[in-house]
């Protein structure tokens, strides 16, 4: 019996004391890793949005400086949820879909301009010009990001007015 008197093992304090740290710091890391996954949320949904917003103006842009003419909305001072131009005798059709896709019709087929992570909504395109060669189209569109962040989902309106070269 005498050699249980060297043994020396942790006593009940100090092991609640020390799962107590333990909880304490398992708290702290899993705060700090949730707010990690909430920013990087965030940050994916803001990202997706501003990249969706500048395509889809870009393409109607680099489209609209090659077309020859407007064919949808027809008269000036009309607004029209589709945009049909003309280029190289080839009509591009542009609107959103149900399904929340910006899209692209032409005689190659149709084409999908947003990614996946984004929806399309609130498109317009009013006829500013007066049916000349500098014809004007002034485009708006809402674009919402399908990542959910804590306190929603991310939305920006896009305008611009676009003109015919």
């Amino acid at each position: 019996m005498g050699h249980w008197k060297n043994f020396r093992g942790f006593t009940t304090m100090e092991l609640l004391l020390s799962m107590g740290i333990l909880m304490i710091l398992l708290g702290v890391l899993t705060t700090l890793f949730g707010q990690i996954l909430d920013v990087q949320l965030e940050s994916k949904s803001v990202s997706s949005v501003d990249q969706n917003g500048r395509f889809l103006l870009t393409r109607l842009t680099y489209d609209l400086q090659h077309a020859s003419t407007i064919v949808t909305p027809a008269t000036p001072g009309t607004t029209s949820d589709t945009l049909q131009i003309r280029i190289n005798s080839v009509d591009y059709i542009y609107q959103a879909s149900p399904s929340g896709n910006f899209v692209l019709t032409n005689n190659v087929g149709t084409n999908v301009l947003n990614s996946y992570s984004a929806s399309i909504s609130a498109v317009s395109f009013t006829r500013l010009g007066n049916g000349d060669s500098n014809d004007t189209i002034r485009v708006n569109f809402t674009v919402t990001s399908r990542v959910r962040e804590a306190d929603g989902f991310d939305q920006k309106q896009f305008q611009t007015t676009l003109g015919l070269h």
